[in-house]
């Protein structure tokens, strides 16, 4: 059992998953840390400034007020940060948007790569092959057509 499992992550990590995901794992998160950026130095500003100065990040619904006695928190406020929420859910209709945009755009050139007529990509291999062998099943079909008209 456990020789089976080591030979299944060999075999997992050999054939590139693993590869794939840190790549996509990297990726991600240099994609977060732009998007968070973007949305807090570039989007924010503005919508701040439209509400007149107001700090969406520092937004809440104070629950209960915090109780200072001598300058010390005796009490700590409870409050919902719906702030925070706001500023995600923004980050998360661009991230949302991007990666429509990103899909948007790769299958487009997929669609194009995969179009053996389209000389102007490179089409793969397979799609190739599969193209040239469609073309000699047609030409083989209306030969055999012509075939059996003649003998009628």
């Amino acid at each position: 059992m456990k020789f089976k499992l080591i030979e299944d992550f060999k075999e997992f990590a050999v054939k590139g998953n693993m590869i794939d995901i840190a790549i996509g794992l990297i990726i991600g998160t240099a994609f977060n840390k732009v998007i968070s950026t973007l949305v807090k130095e570039v989007f924010m500003p503005p919508l701040s400034f439209m509400t007149n100065g107001r700090k969406w990040e520092n937004k809440k619904i104070i629950l209960r007020e915090a109780v200072l006695i001598k300058e010390k928190i005796t009490v700590d406020e409870i409050a919902i940060g719906y702030g925070k929420l706001f500023e995600a859910g923004i980050d998360f209709l661009i991230i949302a948007f991007t990666v429509f945009m990103v899909v948007k755009v790769m299958n487009s050139m997929k669609k194009k790569a995969d179009d053996p007529k389209n000389k102007a990509v490179v089409t793969p291999k397979n799609i190739e092959l599969m193209h040239k062998t469609n073309e000699l099943l047609e030409k083989q079909n209306e030969y055999l057509q012509k075939l059996l008209a003649e003998k009628k």
